[in-house]
């Protein structure tokens, strides 16, 4: 697998094997990035989160409704975690390669199909312009730097090529006011009361509070934040708000409706629930140019002869 992969890396890099998983060099490790592989790096745990988290068969409409059919493509799943979009899309697209932090979440993942990599997905240790289609699910919020992450995603996508993000928080939905700030910051308690709620212990929910870097009032995505980052490279940019059980219907504009809980939190907060900026993700799908050159010098793209021996290959 390593010969593999090294048509698809930098020059000068160098995978370590472990077991499942390769690992490229992670100098300075950020707080998001150790609370990270704490949190999804337990095995129990991150089992959990493959068996019921974006499962479901409106997150599998709405996905495919947003990539099309992947067979025979090159795919990068960045945060991929234990391979839940592929576990949930499945398909046979040719290569596919899972960034992420977590070594027990890429011992899952490799199982599940992926050629699964241990790296900072604000350095992904990837040639520019390798991939037919790049993937983010619920992961941008996770990192310290979330415009370096979008950045580094763009960097991979071929001319014509899609990158796609989804289940990341917006910012304006999750800006919470006044009472509604007072139960947010309160809701370890809460989770206490209610029985802790997905989580079985208050550990396992304060780590995976703790990997929330940017799930937070005044944090998480927008519009303006994908548009920004990614018009200037010359992607073509789509931006779907939605609440989480909406599937396809969201690329038509149909946010669909939330849970009591949070259309609660944002009437305490002066909003209006049903209003498309009170949806609780963003799903955008960006196509890049076919003719928009790679502004990345010296990462160069994997050649197409030695993409498709790489195919042949697996």
């Amino acid at each position: 697998m390593q010969s593999i992969l090294e048509d698809y890396l930098l020059p000068g890099v160098r995978l370590v094997p472990k077991g499942e998983y390769y690992e490229a060099p992670i100098e300075h490790p950020s707080p998001a990035i150790e609370a990270n592989a704490f949190y999804f790096g337990n095995t129990e745990w991150a089992q959990e989160y493959l068996d019921f988290c974006h499962r479901t068969e409106s997150f599998k409409e709405r996905w495919q409704a947003a990539m099309g059919d992947w067979t025979g493509k090159t795919v990068v799943d960045i945060g991929c975690g234990p391979g839940n979009v592929y576990a949930t899309l499945g398909g046979k697209p040719g290569v596919l390669i899972g960034l992420d932090v977590a070594p027990g979440s890429l011992e899952l993942a490799a199982k599940q199909g992926y050629t699964a990599i241990r790296a900072d997905a604000q350095h992904v240790p990837l040639r520019s312009e390798i991939a037919d289609i790049v993937v983010i699910n619920a992961s941008i919020h996770h990192c310290q730097d979330m415009n370096a992450v979008i950045l580094e995603a763009a960097r991979l996508v071929k001319p014509g090529g899609l990158l796609i993000t989804d289940h990341d928080p917006q910012r304006s939905a999750w800006d919470f006011k006044g009472p509604a700030k007072l139960l947010w910051n309160a809701r370890l308690l809460v989770y206490r009361v209610m029985g802790r709620g997905f989580h079985k212990t208050l550990s396992q929910q304060s780590w995976g509070l703790a990997t929330e870097i940017h799930h937070k009032p005044g944090h998480g995505v927008s519009e303006e934040f994908y548009r920004d980052a990614l018009e200037p490279l010359g992607f073509e940019v789509s931006v779907h708000p939605h609440n989480h059980e909406t599937g396809a219907e969201v690329l038509k504009g149909d946010w669909g409706k939330a849970e009591l809980k949070y259309r609660v939190g944002n009437l305490l907060s002066g909003r209006n629930p049903e209003a498309p900026g009170s949806a609780l993700s963003l799903m955008c799908v960006a196509r890049r140019s076919e003719a928009m050159p790679s502004r990345a010098a010296g990462r160069q793209a994997v050649p197409q002869a030695q993409a498709e021996a790489t195919l042949q290959l697996q």
